[in-house]
């Protein structure tokens, strides 16, 4: 049996934008709209991450912590993220992508987000999207009543990307000897999922992926 599977990253693949600042920002307002005069502690966090002082993934959990909060109700917090995942899904998706997702889901293909971006918000686009399963970055609390502003395990990008993919293959009972894979992407940090691949996709590429892509004889497309 050969398993047919379509990975796809999300921001600036799929959509035509990133998504977590937005996400913090519409959350901020939806919820604690004082919160908003916090946003220049997330630039500052930024910067101190291209200095690299602090981790991407401490930088996720720093400006969660400023925007949302430590701990949020998940109850409370709910409707702001179905509402988010809404208006990413009607303003920020690329028709391209959405042809190419129905192309695969046509061909048989098991079709799979993998994203940087958290599961909170992923797993509705995804759900409106017609995924199939989520590969993402998981809150240290994905299933408890209070959102936590701590990831579990890795941040869901590059080399880390890659083993979380194969460890939902390895969960599914799903052996990369038996499986025919799509993979689709518009950053070359993504370029580990995209060698993992039988048929590599570099999607709506920025400069560096598209070089790599051009070295390594990869597809590329370029999405609405």
């Amino acid at each position: 049996m050969t398993h047919r599977l379509a990975f796809y990253d999300m921001d600036r693949t799929v959509t035509f934008t990133g998504t977590y600042t937005g996400f913090l920002i519409h959350v901020a307002k939806s919820m604690a709209p004082w919160r908003l005069a916090l946003f220049p502690g997330v630039i500052l966090l930024m910067l101190t991450y291209v200095l690299k002082l602090i981790s991407r993934q401490r930088l996720k959990e720093l400006n969660q912590a400023l925007m949302i909060g430590h701990n949020v109700e998940r109850a409370k917090l709910m409707p702001h993220v179905e509402s988010y995942a809404a208006r990413v899904v009607a303003r920020n998706v690329r028709a391209g992508a959405l042809a190419q997702i129905a192309r695969d889901k046509a061909d048989g293909y098991r079709l799979v987000l993998a994203t940087a971006s958290y599961r909170l918000y992923v797993e509705p686009i995804a759900r409106h999207l017609g995924f199939d399963a989520v590969i993402a970055t998981d809150h240290l609390s994905q299933d408890l009543r209070y959102v936590r502003a701590r990831i579990a395990g890795e941040n869901c990008y590059d080399t880390g990307k890659l083993r979380m993919i194969k460890a939902w293959m390895a969960a599914e009972a799903i052996d990369r000897r038996q499986a025919h894979i799509r993979a689709y992407s518009d950053h070359v940090s993504d370029a580990p999922m995209l060698e993992f691949a039988d048929i590599p996709f570099a999607s709506n590429p920025h400069k560096p992926l598209a070089r790599l892509a051009r070295e390594r004889g990869w597809n590329r497309v370029d999405w609405n």
